[in-house]
């Protein structure tokens, strides 16, 4: 079993930075895709960002590209969600997710592992 523990979120006017960070306890995950999620209220959960295992290949959602930057670092077992020029339309939890299997991967839900999420909210 993987734990996986998101920190870094709050509050931040728009135009502002914030980096989330996601450990992971359990076992190693340096084999697997990290990703990032988001659900605003009354909205459906989202693709944000997701990192292969090396940390060579990097997606994002259309919405986030060249604002937010998805890293890892397998040797602290820990990814990370760097978010600039954040917008209000940003504001959601934001939830970490580990292991990416089936079709529609690394952007699908798919994943087995998610962390309890933290919450993002940018005000204008």
């Amino acid at each position: 079993q993987v734990r996986l523990v998101e920190s870094g979120g709050g509050l931040v006017q728009a135009g502002g930075s914030l980096r989330l960070s996601c450990a992971a306890f359990g076992r190693t995950v340096s084999r697997y895709y990290m990703a990032w999620f988001r659900q605003a209220p009354g909205k459906e959960r989202e693709f944000v960002a997701a990192v292969s295992s090396s940390g060579a290949i990097t997606y994002y959602a259309e919405s986030v590209k060249g604002r937010f930057t998805i890293s890892r670092d397998n040797a602290k077992n820990t990814d990370y969600l760097q978010m600039n020029s954040l917008r209000p339309e940003d504001t959601a939890v934001y939830y970490c997710a580990v292991r990416c299997s089936g079709a529609g991967c690394p952007r699908s839900y798919a994943y087995d592992y998610w962390g309890q999420g933290t919450q993002v909210t940018v005000s204008s």
